[in-house]
């Protein structure tokens, strides 16, 4: 079972390279992030085509999460509950051969003390919450997507440089470790130990040919999974095509 993460960064703009990969990589699940799109404008038929069942959450220009899955599955959450309508689509689960899946866009936060980055350290503290009042960490659940945050040292390219930056700061790295604590654990860390494997770099300065990269977008999985988990990786081939986003696909293997 090959279970996918992409922060896509508008699905109408890179749909060519979202079905050329789909083709490719064959996912049985694939989260998507940023499809900045409504549900009622999103390409479901294009991607019923190709037999994938799409369980969506969007909003017109920004955020938006969606799960394509291989099986026919209902969705468990959209957004926070309780949330109202004028809340951000950041947030979408399902359940898929047992696995409780959640898809996540944690907000980015734009600069350390700013509001917004108030506001991401608050929608983080209940992600936490989250998982406390609607899952079991003893149960096989996975969290994945656009974490907005670089969790180590060995994830950003130069350490001096983001340090206390936006996605890598002390409250960003405190609150980040206190949703893990709950009982996750890194699925690529599982796999490999060394640095320099990013998921995300800038369209600016040439900055993914000179490897100036986050490892941001992430796969978490609780105990019942790591037995289970074959391997982890970073698909750098769709950041290579023409019109990329700027995010790579985070790929694990069940």
């Amino acid at each position: 079972m090959l279970v996918a993460t992409w922060n896509v960064n508008s699905i109408l703009v890179r749909m060519p390279n979202v079905m050329r990969w789909l083709d490719d990589v064959k996912p049985d699940v694939l989260c998507m992030q940023e499809t900045k799109i409504t549900d009622d404008k999103f390409p479901t038929l294009d991607f019923k085509a190709r037999g994938y069942h799409c369980q969506l959450f969007g909003q017109p220009t920004y955020n938006g999460v969606a799960i394509l899955t291989r099986d026919t599955c209902e969705t468990r959450h959209r957004g926070y509950p309780g949330d109202d309508e004028s809340a951000q689509s950041r947030l979408i689960a399902t359940n898929v051969n047992g696995i409780d899946i959640v898809n996540v866009y944690i907000p980015n936060g734009q600069a350390v003390g700013s509001e917004k980055y108030a506001f991401k350290l608050a929608w983080m503290e209940r992600l936490r919450e989250f998982f406390d009042a609607n899952y079991n960490p003893a149960t096989p659940v996975l969290l994945c997507g656009d974490f907005n945050v670089a969790p180590e040292d060995r994830d950003v390219h130069d350490v001096r440089l983001w340090q206390g930056r936006i996605m890598f700061s002390e409250q960003e790295h405190a609150t980040l470790q206190r949703i893990k604590d709950w009982g996750f654990t890194d699925a690529f860390r599982l796999h490999t130990e060394t640095g320099g494997h990013f998921t995300w770099w800038d369209y600016r300065a040439g900055a993914f040919r000179r490897n100036l990269g986050l490892r941001i977008d992430h796969m978490w999985i609780t105990e019942p999974l790591i037995s289970r988990n074959l391997r982890t990786w970073i698909d750098l081939a769709p950041r290579t095509w023409e019109k990329p986003s700027d995010h790579a696909p985070v790929i694990t293997e069940f």
